[in-house]
């Protein structure tokens, strides 16, 4: 008998899970819990003015077109190494693992730079997000050389939302 489960149904529980601790708070302990990915639609109740802005002016926001436009003639591992800064949570629990799977984390989102939502959003708590950025944070995808291949650099100055 086969006792193993499938990856896509751990996905869907984990998100679910985090989707439900995002709209009906309760109190635990935090220390004892992984934070998780919830996608920017979980961010837009409280945050509303700061989600349509980034939905209308940041790129990020629609990222996942450029690994569209990009990929032809891409193997699918240089495919998916985009997946680490071109989507949110890539590789990371409750992370990005495909159109199909994860659509809500397909673009890079509030939580790329923010960091996992799910215990923010229980909690409402602003120690339990990354609320100021730093150019480190940035660099983990606008980096020195992916500035110069690509030619464009962060906003954290310029404010992303």
């Amino acid at each position: 008998m086969n006792t193993k489960i499938p990856l896509r149904f751990l996905v869907a529980i984990v998100s679910v899970t985090a989707m439900i601790l995002c709209w009906f708070p309760g109190g635990y302990a935090t220390d004892d819990i992984v934070k998780v990915y919830v996608g920017s639609g979980a961010c837009k109740d409280c945050h509303e003015t700061e989600f349509n802005n980034f939905a209308a002016y940041a790129k990020k926001a629609s990222s996942f077109k450029s690994i569209e436009l990009m990929k032809k003639g891409l193997t699918e591992s240089e495919v998916k190494g985009c997946f680490k800064c071109h989507t949110t949570g890539y590789g990371e629990p409750g992370g990005f693992i495909s159109q199909k799977e994860t659509p809500s984390l397909k673009n890079a989102g509030c939580e790329v730079c923010h960091g996992p939502g799910s215990v923010h959003c229980e909690t409402e708590d602003s120690e339990d997000i990354k609320g100021k950025l730093s150019i480190a944070d940035c660099e983990k995808c606008h980096s020195a050389e992916r500035v110069a291949a690509f030619k464009f650099k962060p906003l954290i100055y310029g404010g992303a939302h």
